[in-house]
Order: C-alpha cells, then sequence, then structure tokens
C-alpha cells in the first residue's frame, strides 16, 4: 500500500479527479460531509451543487449525508482494499443523512 494520506486524496488527488470528471459529481446534486478521525484525518465537504471546487476543507451546514471514519480506513477504501458494504457492516463508516446518497459515492471513492 502506498503512503497515501486521507489528507492528500482530499486535498490533491480528489479535486483532480473531479476537475476532470465534473459531469459525474454535478449529475449527484448533493452535499457530503467527511469526518476522518486519526492523525491524518480532519473534515472536508465535497460539494456537487457547485460548478467547480467540489471538495474544501471543513463542514457544511447543509449536507445531506454524513460520512464518519478512520483515516486509514478511508485510505483503504480510496485503495480497492476495502469493500464500502463491508465496512459499513463492520461498523468501519457511520453515515448519517441520505443512505441513497452514500452508495452514489462509489463512483467517486475507491
Amino acid at each position: 500500500m502506498s503512503d497515501t494520506t486521507a489528507r492528500e486524496i482530499f486535498e490533491e488527488t480528489l479535486p483532480k479527479k473531479l476537475k476532470d470528471n465534473p459531469d459525474d459529481a454535478k449529475a449527484t446534486n448533493a452535499i457530503y460531509v467527511f469526518n476522518l478521525t486519526g492523525d491524518d484525518g480532519g473534515t472536508w465537504t465535497l460539494n456537487f451543487k457547485k460548478d467547480e471546487d467540489f471538495v474544501t476543507e471543513g463542514e457544511h451546514e447543509d449536507a445531506e449525508c454524513i460520512v464518519t471514519m478512520t483515516d486509514s480506513d478511508f485510505v483503504d477504501m480510496w485503495f480497492g482494499n476495502l469493500n464500502p458494504a463491508q465496512a459499513f457492516m463492520m461498523n468501519k463508516i457511520s453515515i448519517e443523512g441520505n443512505m441513497g446518497l452514500a452508495m452514489k459515492l462509489q463512483s467517486f471513492i475507491g
């Protein structure tokens, strides 16, 4: 596994991926908040209701789906080493809000 951190994914990798495919993000038309615990954790918002700059650090008060997990589990999921559905069943992921929106995240993560 690489030494990539959750912070690097949210600040560099994911914004670039979304900038290259903005239509997928806009089609989702939702606001997500990720609360990641751990040494490289933090809170990030994915706002797919905007036209660009989808990823920002911090919380958004209108989040429709809030995902809470450890930074290491997020990195494992990003690289395909942790199945999101299994992680949820093992209580490694906590989801508040719209569960259907959480399912849509798989096209952006992992």
